[in-house]
């Protein structure tokens, strides 16, 4: 199942938006962007759309939540800060780049504004949180859950196991065939985010159980 739905996504939104986020994501599917960044890059524009009509303080908010060309800056530091607010700094972030995005687009491809609204916009700040490493017993306990000779069971283990010894994102194991492994230089080639491919090397109980 395809992660970006379009219809999905611009649903409840105005005719005019919904059509310059088709017009955009074609624009983006031209450019070779993976579906990962259109996903990310146009779930940002619809959140602002529906914050607009939905949320916003202003109450002249309403030609910015029909029509794009009318969003102003207010609108959008009104919009960060709500993210920031009801989810993170790192969220209000990643809806930023894609908002830079979008509004490039509509200047400088669709020279249907004049000026981007995201000009002297602030980047968020978010809280850098220092994340756990998970103990070694508790790697014991996930791969206890794999203990049999079951297909299945094998499988989880080796899946398991090149995420603990390579650091692998979840869409790179996810997404690896079996041209991807090299089980006679114990590595791994990874398809990772922006097209940037990689090799990794992988330890003797990563390559047992990938064998198995």
């Amino acid at each position: 199942m395809p992660l970006l739905d379009l219809n999905k996504l611009s649903n409840g939104l105005s005719k005019t938006w919904t059509g310059y986020l088709r017009d955009w994501d074609r624009t983006l599917r031209s450019a070779s962007h993976p579906e990962t960044t259109r996903y990310n890059y146009l779930l940002a524009a619809a959140q602002l759309a529906r914050y607009l009509a939905e949320y916003s303080p202003d109450l002249e908010a309403d030609d910015a939540a029909d029509d794009p060309c009318e969003v102003t800056r207010a609108h959008i530091e009104f919009f960060q800060a709500w993210m920031i607010e009801t989810r993170s700094g790192a969220t209000a972030l990643n809806k930023h780049k894609g908002l830079q995005q979008f509004f490039k687009w509509l200047e400088l491809d669709e020279q249907d504004i004049d000026r981007s609204p995201m000009e002297r916009v602030k980047q968020p700040k978010p809280q850098k949180k220092l994340i756990a490493v998970i103990r070694d017993d508790d790697i014991k306990k996930v791969l206890g859950t794999c203990k049999g000779k079951d297909f299945v069971q094998l499988r989880d283990e080796a899946i398991i196991r090149l995420y603990y010894n390579t650091g692998a994102r979840l869409s790179e194991v996810g997404n690896l065939s079996l041209e991807d492994l090299n089980q006679d230089t114990d590595s791994v080639h990874y398809h990772g985010k922006g097209n940037k491919d990689r090799r990794v090397r992988y330890g003797p109980k990563t390559a047992r159980a990938i064998s198995r």
